[in-house]
């Protein structure tokens, strides 16, 4: 059964005393009773798609958006992959990648390029509920799409939620605003979490990783560096190449969490997200070789370490790339330099197809 708390809430009600006067048969030397007087904190909210505070509450008040969006090169940068809580990439026709990115307690003001569903992407969708945004797709994939009963807009229904960017070629230049999707409407308001974090002052133990790289076809293959001081995992496109958000200035993507899921492919892009198989955890400058597991199609999918216990998150956006199994995953390893001489010794670098 999935979890139905949303929010992890403090409330401290402190209530005065109040001071009565014993009566002395009206001797008006007696001091007035003060009035009874009650301060109330606020709960705290913790937005259930990242498991940080949510000092504002944004999040209680809206459900899930989730929105399929472009990955060619004609289509970077994107608009608003480094607002969404919860990004998938996943794999389709010819290796290139596509992502769903998932907001809810942050969002830009406009999200796209705006592309077409795959047969794989209900069993994606189904567990955040809330709103789905595409554009297009096969008959066959749309009506599987549809027939999740998620609230679905796209070219037909979208109205002034959706525009062509100028500055973009045709088919890369069909956006949304955000604002007007949430208009919608969709439930649960908020949305159910997805994945688990640790709580606070608990740490994520693991391998300490410099870098990785995700070993997809080339032009889609990926490395992520850890980078401390803004405590995420820099994403660079072909290994090289900084992985950029739209915007003035852009910002390159740095999730705090990155997971690697590998699943089975069938042709086309029919990857399968039910069932079994292994994962790798990134958090925190570390990796956790571990699985995943998914029951039923609107169960979230858990990510369990090698005794089976579920793996706690560092709160914070989370990747979760849907790699192929037999993907190389290639994994620089951290040294941590001697403290006698404080020089670094090189990281190690290992390949493993799993």
């Amino acid at each position: 059964m999935r979890a139905r708390t949303y929010t992890v809430a403090a409330l401290l009600a402190v209530a005065s005393v109040t001071i009565a006067a014993c009566s002395g048969g009206g001797d008006s030397s007696q001091p007035a009773t003060k009035p009874s007087t009650t301060t109330t904190t606020k709960p705290v909210v913790i937005a259930p798609l990242t498991g940080l505070p949510d000092p504002q509450g944004v999040s209680e008040t809206r459900a899930s958006l989730g929105v399929k969006i472009e990955n060619t090169p004609e289509a970077r940068p994107q608009s608003g992959l480094d607002q969404a809580d919860i990004v998938y990439e996943e794999v389709v026709e010819g290796g290139i990648t596509r992502f769903w990115g998932f907001f809810n307690s942050a969002a830009p003001d406009n999200v796209g390029p705006i592309r077409s569903v795959r047969s794989m992407d209900p069993n994606i969708i189904v567990p955040f509920g809330g709103i789905v945004t595409f554009s297009g797709g096969t008959e066959d994939n749309v009506a599987l799409v549809r027939a999740t009963g998620l609230v679905t807009v796209d070219e037909n229904n979208a109205g002034d939620a959706f525009f062509r960017e100028p500055t973009r070629p045709a088919p890369h230049d069909l956006y949304g605003r955000t604002a007007l999707l949430w208009g919608f409407g969709g439930t649960p308001v908020p949305p159910e979490p997805q994945l688990q974090y640790l709580k606070k002052g608990a740490t994520f133990a693991g391998e300490p990783v410099e870098l990785f790289h995700v070993g997809l076809d080339m032009g889609y293959d990926m490395a992520y560096v850890w980078d401390a001081t803004k405590g995420g995992w820099s994403r660079f496109q072909q290994g090289i190449e900084p992985f950029m958000a739209a915007g003035f200035p852009e910002t390159q993507i740095a999730p705090t969490n990155v997971i690697v899921q590998f699943i089975p492919y069938g042709t086309g892009a029919d990857g399968d997200v039910m069932g079994t198989g292994e994962a790798w955890i990134f958090s925190d400058g570390q990796l956790i070789r571990g699985t995943w597991a998914k029951a039923y199609p609107p169960a979230p999918t858990i990510f369990s370490d090698a005794t089976g216990t579920p793996i706690e998150l560092t709160p914070g956006r989370t990747w979760i790339e849907l790699a192929p199994i037999g993907t190389p995953v290639e994994v620089v390893a951290a040294v941590a330099p001697p403290p006698s001489t404080g020089a670094t010794e090189p990281s190690t670098s290992t390949s493993t197809r799993p």
